[in-house]
């Protein structure tokens, strides 16, 4: 079969920085690469896949070998005889092609960019050469579903991060299984990572590859991209997002439809399904594969000091601003890394912040929370243990000051670990973290939706001081919210928190379904739906047109929502914009207000006033305030409902005194209807007044419980302190008391030396 990659060979753009080209001819012209790395005891591996491998799967197949660099490789003669399709040392700029079987040279370092090899000298890292990591990241970059990764025979653990890419972009893994394999480390480190999809022998890794080749989902003769199999809206789709809701809590509408139909169809081509209604039947039989593909669609791929300038970037244009701004001695540096994965980019970025700090000769607290919706990752961020092969690139320095050599690996030293909270945390649904001087969210943004981006932005501008920034992955941006974030580094975007015009409303994403089964929330028909949205339109109607308008506050009297045009009672105040409802209410309103919110905070029940007059030119009119307390169930606070509402028939016109046609009776009339009005308002004073009398004395006896719990507290201080004072004499006299044990124990060691001398003297005679 002749390659359809030939017109590829000039595009020779960098694989870790150019996507896959996304065109509808160039995706049907794709066909599947397997990569497979071996080390020890790989040849007899390599022997059994190959020779169970028909010539004709329509795959291009590279193999990754641990080589020593001085000797020639005799690998590509003694592999010829065992397959019948062409194998091939790989050379520079070699284009792979179906059917064919490419093996790397020694002492190279080989990659893949648009189908086409590229080599280069094998680097000097900080540990072991990492050659199938290597090539199979670019494999997973360069080839995205289409990327498949065997990790055989083997020491070591080279290939388990490669078979993360290649997973995470949505491609297939295999590790040979510790029977079969002559050396079991390389691979058994893969499968223990939770990447391999199939645990086999070679034999059985060849028959699954040939079972796999003409499946829809990597066959390069399919007419459509995968993610078109799908289609937008299903039963079946909306089903399995209901599943996977039930069972994890977490509702995967809002993220990228196009990331979760391919992670979906990915796990249909494991069990060689091709409808998404058999796929759905199977995660309701099996409910561990929900679990799975919980799992599959939450993969990352993350490792320390990811991107080494843009840490660089902070130590330059970051933390040097969050140190001089007036920060306090005991004011700690808060840090908020979203979706922190398995904790490397928490670790790395407290790492960087030690070292800055250090190098400027402060020390100031630190608080670093990780956050993620992965439990599994989460507990391995706490452990903080990680695999000679995770912190590889880490230099020997870093290694030593910051890591502490454990059994398999390395863990973070506890003066790092005790810097960072880790934490399962939904981001489009629980409440954010405040008081930030910097969050980072890098490559997070691109697995949301739109709709979910626009609500979690501000979410970050609400978490952060005035003074905070905010990091972002190289292909993520605040898009519309320009008006929220200055940028810093245009690069590594960072971004600076700038003050927002209006107060932003802090929305958490609700669930398009209540958690309930799929089955009961899919049995409700057609009739009864409309009759729902029917009902809610009516109440809709009937609320714009006859209720009352008004406002939602808290306890410290802020706005939180408006109900209906309030216009004629609140109006912006001048000066700094404020949601203050005592700001913003008219004059006439304010005593009121404040004097009826006071009743329903303190009595617990709503209170209504009547006939409050609004004077506007010469026409008065007459308003009643009715305040309601309540509450939301799991939010604590207690808000209140402030409803305004016209008096019916009581508008009348101001009296005037000067004019000259006005009887007796009229101008007694007038000064009865002033006497009125003002003892209203001396009524209404007086109880402003009594409200904040009661006020202070509440808030006076508050400060008196205070200020004795604060007594008691130091009491307990001080006691304690001197318990610990007599303990440190008991621990410095049992000190003393070893010592001169000690002591007597060495003078009777030299005593019996010198007996034994004695009596080998004697002996002698």
């Amino acid at each position: 079969m002749n390659s359809k990659r030939s017109t590829q060979k000039t595009q020779t753009q960098d694989s870790t920085t150019q996507p896959l080209p996304t065109t509808q001819d160039q995706e049907q012209e794709l066909f599947p690469v397997v990569g497979i790395g071996a080390s020890a005891g790989g040849l007899e591996a390599f022997t059994q896949l190959l020779n169970n491998l028909p010539s004709n799967t329509g795959m291009g197949y590279v193999l990754i070998q641990h080589m020593n660099p001085q000797q020639k490789s005799m690998l590509t003669e003694i592999l010829s005889r065992t397959t019948q399709m062409p194998v091939t040392q790989a050379q520079e700029g070699m284009t792979v092609e179906p059917n064919h079987v490419y093996i790397i040279p020694p002492g190279a370092t080989m990659t893949i960019t648009q189908g086409v090899l590229k080599l280069r000298p094998r680097e000097k890292t900080y540990g072991l050469p990492m050659t199938i990591d290597s090539f199979f990241i670019s494999l997973a970059e360069d080839l995205k579903n289409k990327a498949i990764g065997v990790v055989l025979s083997g020491g070591a653990g080279d290939g388990t991060r490669g078979l993360e890419s290649i997973k995470a972009s949505g491609g297939i893994t295999f590790a040979q299984c510790e029977e079969s394999a002559k050396v079991s480390s390389m691979p058994n480190t893969a499968v223990a990572s939770g990447h391999v999809d199939f645990i086999l022998t070679p034999r059985e890794i060849a028959e699954k590859l040939t079972n796999i080749s003409t499946h829809p989902y990597v066959n390069h003769l399919t007419a459509v991209k995968p993610t078109e199999v799908i289609p937008e809206e299903t039963d079946a789709l909306l089903k399995i997002f209901h599943l996977l809701r039930a069972a994890t809590g977490v509702d995967f509408t809002h993220y990228k439809q196009t990331t979760l139909k391919r992670r979906i169809q990915r796990r249909m081509m494991l069990y060689r399904l091709d409808n998404l209604e058999d796929y759905l039947h199977y995660l309701q039989d099996k409910p561990a594969e929900v679990t799975a593909l919980y799992q599959d669609v939450l993969i990352t791929v993350t490792s320390f000091f990811r991107d080494p300038e843009a840490f660089e970037a902070l130590k330059i244009k970051v933390f040097p601003a969050i140190i001089t701004n007036q920060r306090k001695v005991d004011d700690p540096i808060r840090l908020w890394v979203v979706g922190c994965s398995t904790g490397e980019e928490a670790y790395s970025i407290a790492i960087c912040l030690l070292e800055f700090l250090t190098n400027q000769g402060i020390n100031l607290p630190i608080q670093i929370f990780g956050t993620d919706i992965n439990e599994v990752a989460i507990e391995k961020a706490r452990a903080g243990i990680y695999k000679p092969k995770q912190v590889a690139e880490i230099s020997p320095e870093r290694l030593k000051r910051f890591f502490v050599p454990v059994e398999g690996g390395y863990q973070i030293s506890k003066s790092v670990r005790e810097l960072c909270v880790f934490a399962r945390q939904n981001l489009i649904g629980d409440p954010p973290l405040s008081r930030l001087d910097l969050i980072t969210c890098r490559h997070v943004m691109i697995y949301l939706g739109a709709a979910a981006q626009k609500k979690v932005l501000p979410i970050f501008h609400y978490g952060l001081k005035p003074t905070g920034f905010l990091m972002l992955g190289t292909s993520e941006t605040v898009g519309e919210f320009k008006d929220l974030f200055t940028l810093v580094d245009r690069k590594y975007k960072i971004y600076g928190r700038k003050m927002a015009s209006t107060r932003l409303a802090i929305e958490s994403i609700t669930s398009n379904y209540p958690l309930t089964t799929a089955k009961s929330q899919l049995s409700v028909n057609d009739a009864s739906w409309n009759d729902l949205e029917i009902q809610k339109q009516a109440d809709r109607i009937v609320l714009n047109q006859f209720a009352p308008v008004g406002v939602i506050i808290n306890g410290d009297l802020e706005i939180l929502q408006f109900r209906g045009q309030t216009g004629l009672y609140l109006q912006p105040a001048p000066g700094k914009p404020s949601f203050n409802l005592l700001k913003m209410a008219k004059k006439e309103l304010r005593l009121e207000l404040r004097s009826l919110i006071y009743q329903a905070k303190t009595q617990g029940e709503s209170i209504k006033k009547e006939g409050i007059q609004i004077e506007e030119e010469k026409h008065v009119r007459l308003v009643s305030i009715h305040v309601i307390p309540f509450q939301i169930t799991g939010l604590g606070a207690e808000l209140f409902l402030v409803l305004f509402a016209e008096m019916p028939m009581k508008t009348t016109l101001l009296s005037s005194a000067t004019r000259n046609d006005k009887t007796e009776q009229q101008q007694k009339n007038s000064y009865e209807q002033e006497i009125s009005v003002l003892q209203q308002e001396l009524a209404t004073t007086q109880d402003y007044l009594h409200s904040i009398i009661e006020e202070q004395q509440a808030s006076n006896q508050d400060l008196r419980a205070a200020n004795e719990e604060i007594l008691s507290s130091n009491e307990e201080l001080q006691s304690t302190n001197e318990e610990l004072e007599t303990a440190k004499e008991e621990i410095q006299a049992t000190n003393e008391e070893l010592n001169t044990i000690n002591d007597e124990l060495q003078r009777r060691n030299i005593e019996a030396n010198q007996d034994s001398g004695i009596f080998l003297s004697c002996d002698r005679f």
